[in-house]
């Protein structure tokens, strides 16, 4: 997959994926599994939905 997220983006997700999968682990439910999802897009480099709406924060990859 082509490479769309940027180095602040990739911060953002970090922390938002932390934070809601501590939130699930606090109040002990199923919410803190979503949380997977920004650290993934976060440490693979490319978002899907990303993709599909074509946005980029990524500066190498900007046309």
């Amino acid at each position: 997959m082509k490479k769309n997220v940027g180095s602040i983006d990739k911060t953002v997700r970090i922390v938002l994926g932390v934070v809601i999968i501590a939130a699930g682990l606090y109040f002990q439910n199923w919410f803190g599994v979503i949380g997977i999802i920004p650290l993934a897009t976060a440490f693979m480099g490319s978002c899907p939905l990303y993709s599909v709406m074509g946005v980029s924060t990524c500066p190498n990859e900007k046309k």
